[in-house]
């Protein structure tokens, strides 16, 4: 026990150094930004975000450890030992189960649904999502176990998307379709992410195969599109009026009255998406997994740091993140649209670092391609592809066009690109995707969007140009991470060339004949 106690603590301060790394570039961009003359925050205003930041570092570190202790493990258990009981029906329906359980608890989901709860019924549009994830991960559980090609599957899927849209044009509520794809992203958020992760590489490396690690991914990408297409479903039945009206962003008694419900409702969101987790596991551990005591005692330890974690990293962004990320928006909106646009730019650019599912999902893809994917070439490519899309976002709000100017092209042109690149590097472009568009971007850059645009545009275009922000960042590392896949194409057959001109170009006495 105490072997374990110290393996932890070593663990929790490196976790630790990884958070204060990830967090203090944003947070040093904002503090930076109060001091100029175009974004005036209050004494009040700085010092919430000051302790909110503490409070992100420390619960991004719980997270993470949580994650490595809990999460990852549970996945792959539960998928390992499904696959090995040779039980297909019981796996399909657990994967079912556990996609609908986990997504209605999901903390992303429940921010994006609080935002927009003025055109759409809340509870709704979890429990849409929440379908639309569990049958999607069904058919990805599926799809390894008979080793079906991605690529393919994806084609599929986002010409019914597309379809989709064209009868939701067609059905006069186009004003619902940035909020559609933007469900799809936040779905994806940090206890999804671990579990289906881990739970697609339990089931792919016991199957095995030739193409084993390229089968473990996909699982997120399947899971990202299936919201798109229920709530797509769901905006083109329903029917009402689609007035919306911006929450309120204020952070006034933060720090009085209004913390304590902060982390109220933080630890009952939480708990119930652990609870339901756990619940499922333990029963299938007293059914058929059969673990010993010292797994589960790391997973009830690993559980403990998820939830204290969660909480503290959700509170934190709530708290201060969001009320600031929307007076950023609304002031850099007023003063200048380039300003704001270089602004998104930058900001982009390290957000995706605050990201806790992104250092799960960075940590396994350098872990299953043995290093040919290196965590820093993720990162790099993942910042860039997130600095891009909210760049392109804020210049949509002050140009006033759809999202599908970007989102079409955007997509056809990483389906293209699946047909040139390995298998692998699709698969892990497209679970990118869903990954990067986590907490902070519906808690902060989503708010400061929709700052820019009320300055920019008016309350009443929020649904048309503000949303889809989401949607972008979840778009654009399919791109940039393909383009890594592209490059190593080319570079591979740029040496083949080199080696063959070279053998080509050998006089008789550079070359040696064996007898």
């Amino acid at each position: 026990m105490g072997r374990i106690s110290k393996s932890i603590w070593r663990s929790l301060l490196e976790k630790f150094k990884e958070s204060v790394l990830s967090v203090l570039p944003v947070s040093l961009i904002v503090l930076a930004l109060a001091l100029t003359p175009w974004v005036r925050l209050s004494s009040h205003e700085l010092t919430v975000f000051i302790i909110a930041t503490i409070l992100l570092i420390l619960g991004i570190s719980l997270f993470n450890l949580g994650a490595d202790l809990a999460m990852t493990p549970m996945g792959q258990y539960i998928g390992e030992g499904l696959t090995k009981s040779r039980r297909i029906g019981v796996l399909l329906g657990v994967s079912l189960l556990m996609g609908v359980l986990i997504t209605v608890a999901e903390p992303d989901l429940s921010v994006l649904s609080e935002q927009v709860s003025a055109v759409m019924n809340a509870k709704l549009l979890i429990y849409t999502v929440g379908a639309g994830v569990g049958l999607l991960l069904l058919f990805g559980v599926y799809k390894i176990i008979l080793h079906l090609e991605l690529p393919s599957i994806l084609m599929f899927l986002y010409m019914m998307i597309f379809c989709g849209v064209a009868l939701l044009l067609q059905a006069g509520r186009g004003s619902m379709l940035a909020l559609s794809f933007d469900s799809g992203g936040v779905t994806t958020g940090p206890i999804t992410v671990p579990f289906i992760m881990a739970l697609g590489v339990g089931i792919a490396m016991t199957i095995g195969g030739r193409n084993a690690s390229e089968n473990s991914f996909g699982l997120i990408a399947l899971c990202s599109v299936g919201p798109i297409l229920a709530v797509l479903v769901l905006s083109i039945m329903s029917s009402g009026s689609l007035e919306y009206s911006v929450p309120d962003y204020s952070m006034d008694g933060i720090l009085d009255e209004g913390l304590g419900m902060v982390f109220l409702d933080k630890m009952i969101d939480v708990g119930q998406s652990l609870l339901l987790i756990l619940g499922v596991f333990f029963i299938l551990q007293f059914v058929m997994l059969k673990l010993p005591w010292n797994k589960l005692l790391q997973v009830l330890i690993g559980a403990a740091y998820t939830f204290i974690g969660l909480v503290i990293f959700l509170a934190a962004v709530e708290m201060a993140y969001m009320p600031i990320g929307y007076k950023i928006g609304a002031s850099l909106g007023e003063a200048h649209p380039v300003l704001i646009a270089v602004f998104a730019f930058i900001i982009g650019n390290v957000v995706v670092l605050a990201e806790p599912a992104v250092h799960v999902l960075n940590n396994q893809v350098e872990e299953v391609t043995g290093g040919e994917v290196s965590r820093r070439q993720m990162m790099i490519a993942l910042s860039l592809g997130v600095g891009v899309s909210i760049g392109l976002s804020v210049l949509r709000v002050y140009f006033g066009f759809s999202v599908l100017y970007y989102l079409v092209p955007g997509y056809l042109v990483s389906l293209a690109l699946s047909f040139f690149v390995p298998k692998l590097y699709t698969a892990i472009a497209f679970d990118s995707g869903g990954v990067a568009s986590g907490p902070l971007t519906s808690s902060f850059i989503l708010p400061m969007v929709i700052g820019t645009c009320m300055s920019m545009q008016g309350e009443s275009a929020v649904m048309d140009f503000a949303f889809g922000v989401v949607a972008m960042v979840a778009m654009t590392p399919l791109i940039t991470i393909q383009s890594l896949g592209f490059k190593s194409v080319l570079s591979v057959r740029r040496r083949k060339k080199v080696a063959m001109r070279r053998i080509l170009e050998a006089s008789d006495d550079q070359i040696i004949y064996f007898q």
